[in-house]
């Protein structure tokens, strides 16, 4: 069944156009309440058209640029099959409940983490469950989580153009996403088909952020390019969005991650998506 296209579910209405719509609760609309005990302010969407670019990556890196600012943060890890926040963070313990719905960790420099590996029994538990339930508890993330009062709240996505993503898309006022890519000719490609998926859905895009884009040699300080010479400008300026940010490979990272402190690190070659994110 097609979409009422007035509704705020086709993605081009604001945060407040589902009050008193006539077709709230109808079959043509997706849109979720909000959690009674949760105040947003912004939620912007980080997505990835396959896996492995390092989206959480850059999820963190802007969620730790913009807490550093001042902004009360929360982060969604709606990648409910492969959830890597968490760890991140160094949060290791679960969610609890209370009379006003689940209650989000708090990490240690004041981020709002739910996710998954939150409500498993083991960090190690796979979720081995359909799309439908999937997208069901992405919903729940929203509904039944006491956010309390955030600035903005990123959203983590799973990769693909898929059950979770377009559940996201439909049920959650998201005010934009960011795209994140690496350097190979492919991935190009497949950030088109995110960057399309956006567009149907009547998201705007922020802009895009590529990982991997080059590692420093720790004795010269030469460039080196390890998954091929990039064409991200030529595809920015193609799809007309701006360029955020070209993050190296860096081994500090990926310690600070393992170690669940990624927060504490600076995170220099985000500073414009950073900018966007907070002028959006």
């Amino acid at each position: 069944m097609a979409e009422n296209q007035n509704c705020a579910s086709s993605g081009s209405c604001d945060r407040s156009s589902c009050e008193g719509c006539e077709h709230k609760k109808g079959s043509g609309c997706f849109r979720e309440e909000l959690n009674a005990y949760s105040k947003i302010g912004k939620v912007i969407g980080v997505v990835s058209g396959k896996g492995g670019v390092g989206k959480s990556f850059v999820t963190a890196s802007l969620a730790a640029g913009m807490v550093k600012k001042g902004y009360r943060v929360g982060i969604m890890d709606a990648d409910i099959t492969g959830p890597s926040i968490p760890k991140m963070y160094g949060i290791h313990g679960k969610a609890v409940g209370s009379e006003q719905g689940i209650e989000p960790a708090v990490a240690e420099d004041g981020t709002k983490i739910m996710s998954i590996n939150l409500l498993v029994d083991t960090e190690e538990t796979p979720v081995v469950w359909r799309g439908p339930v999937i997208a069901g508890v992405v919903k729940q993330f929203w509904t039944d989580v006491v956010w309390g009062e955030l600035d903005v709240l990123f959203v983590d996505m799973p990769p693909g153009t898929g059950d979770v993503p377009l559940t996201v898309f439909q049920s959650l006022p998201v005010d934009g996403i960011v795209i994140v890519t690496s350097p190979q000719e492919l991935v190009q490609m497949i950030v088109k088909k995110a960057y399309h998926m956006a567009d149907m859905m009547h998201i705007p895009v922020v802009g895009i952020v590529e990982n991997y884009s080059y590692l420093k040699c720790p004795d010269c300080g030469r460039q080196i390019t390890l998954f091929g010479e990039s064409h991200i400008e030529e595809t920015a300026a193609m799809l007309d969005v701006p360029l955020l940010g070209r993050i190296p490979l860096d081994p500090s990272y990926a310690a600070a991650a393992d170690e669940g402190k990624f927060y504490t690190l600076d995170h220099p070659y985000v500073q414009d998506a950073v900018q966007a994110v907070e002028q959006f």
